[in-house]
């Protein structure tokens, strides 16, 4: 807390009162499919070891484009900023402004962006306990590794690494470490997901048989011409290097989740096929606002198709469709579904049909039906963090219910709703496509266990009950 006569307000205070209100070497990568490292008597599982415990959480924030310039204010305000980075000056400035703004805190977050190296001398400071990385996708691996390397715990967005080599050296290096490194998954604590997996754990799906979810999203314009991202070409040159599902974490986290996937289940086997790539090229070709000198026409060839979907196996015999489509027209969809012996959900399509519940009439349950059902399962983070959650925003809220209970885990001393194990197993899904589409007709691939065998033992989740918190009680 802020010295009296400040007028620096109580972090604990803002969520007290809204709960109450509320009642550089990325890109080389090799993705081996068969490659798994030999054991090292360095390394030891991550599988439940808690954070240390933090009387408050100090972040320092790595990148802060698109996507972390709008989580800037929601770290802010569930713990300490103490450094920044980017390498736009202007962004640095900008965030600092903005967290100062907040009133939260009295020191001033330390700014770098002098140059892409410079987040190295953001994670050599001694006054940081978790790094958050929002950088272009190339940057996630090195980024992450040397912060661990450094002693941080790191939170990556979207996806740790599209590499499986660095997808294991992360894994390697955490265990190496004892530090965590996890996929900042925001769909995970969306509202709908959370329920969703409250209803498996009720057993109202029976026997969950199999599920979809992935990424189908028109990102043509404004984010892969359209210069909404930093630098304007880093996420539309990813279709020249790999014919991947690039980034089907999404909908695929929240049915892992709902199916205990490194939890009794694990990943098995994957196959994908994927559809002639000619969406980019036709549309750098046709619309008027991609000019002769736009950057595109620099584009090695996209080979990447415009839609991808994979089926993967689990070793208990369940399967999940996974898709990918950025390039096609195409309203957003994360095409969530789950299946089970007693019903399904639709979460994209707001229906459900569950014979536990006594439908039996072969008729969806939609609209006010739809949500009063999901509404019986809800989470115990929403209606706790619902106020706060409509006031920082991102997705609803799923933003901030996200990093807030990554922070709680941490200050708490509990072990991650999301680890390291989850995290390479989502994110190997990128590589491992691009390996089964190398070859002609359907090749299916190995899934590696990460886990090295600890995917056999139940442990908590999402699951877990609302913990006592001090930082939320009191006056």
């Amino acid at each position: 807390m802020a010295p009296p006569n400040h007028g620096i307000p109580s972090r604990r205070n803002l969520l007290k009162s809204g709960i109450v209100l509320g009642a550089a070497t990325g890109i080389g990568g090799t993705p081996a499919a068969a490659w798994e490292p030999p054991p090292d008597r360095r390394e030891r599982s991550m599988v439940d070891v808690p954070f240390e415990g933090f009387e408050k959480v100090r972040v320092g924030l790595i990148g802060l484009g698109n996507r972390g310039g709008s989580q800037d204010v929601r770290f802010g305000a569930v713990a300490t900023i103490t450094a920044v980075c980017d390498i736009r000056p202007e962004r640095v400035s900008r965030t600092i402004t903005r967290i100062m703004q907040q009133g939260f805190q009295d020191v001033e977050p330390v700014g770098y962006s002098a140059g892409e190296e410079d987040y190295l001398n953001l994670v050599r400071r001694d006054d940081i306990d978790l790094i958050y990385v929002a950088t272009p996708w190339e940057w996630h691996y090195p980024q992450a590794k040397t912060a661990m390397e450094h002693g941080k715990h790191v939170a990556v967005e979207l996806p740790i690494s599209p590499y499986l080599n660095e997808i294991w050296n992360l894994v390697r290096t955490s265990e190496r470490t004892r530090k965590h490194c996890l996929l900042l998954e925001n769909v995970n604590y969306f509202r709908p997901e959370m329920q969703m997996f409250n209803m498996v754990q009720a057993g109202l799906f029976g026997d969950v048989q199999h599920g979809s979810g992935g990424y189908v999203h028109d990102l043509r314009w404004p984010y892969l011409f359209g210069g909404a991202y930093y630098p304007e070409h880093w996420r539309r040159r990813w279709q020249t290097r790999m014919n991947a599902l690039h980034y089907p974490m999404h909908g695929l986290g929240p049915v892992s989740a709902s199916m205990g996937i490194n939890r009794g289940d694990r990943f098995d086997e994957l196959v994908a096929v994927a559809s002639v790539p000619k969406a980019l090229a036709l549309f750098r070709e046709e619309d008027p606002r991609v000019g002769a000198d736009h950057s595109s026409w620099q584009d090695k060839p996209y080979i990447s198709g415009d839609r991808h979907t994979c089926f993967v196996t689990t070793v208990n015999g369940r399967f999940i469709r996974v898709e990918h489509d950025v390039n096609s027209p195409h309203p957003y969809t994360r095409e969530t579904t789950l299946t089970g012996t007693r019903g399904s959900v639709e979460l994209d399509n707001a229906r459900v049909y569950l014979e536990s519940l006594g439908h039996n009439d072969h008729a969806w349950r939609t609209g006010g039906a739809y949500t009063e059902i999901l509404k019986r399962y809800d989470h115990w983070l929403w209606p706790l963090l619902e106020r706060l959650a409509d006031q920082y925003g991102g997705h609803g809220g799923g933003d901030f219910v996200s990093i807030f209970r990554l922070v709680q885990l941490m200050r708490l001393g509990m072990t991650p709703d999301i680890d390291v194990y989850d995290s390479a197993a989502w994110c190997s899904v990128i590589p491992l496509s691009h390996e089964s589409l190398k070859a002609d007709g359907l090749r299916p691939v190995k899934v590696p266990d990460f886990t090295r065998g600890r995917w056999k033992d139940p442990r908590p989740t999402f699951d877990r009950p609302q913990p006592e918190d001090p930082s939320l009680a009191g006056g």
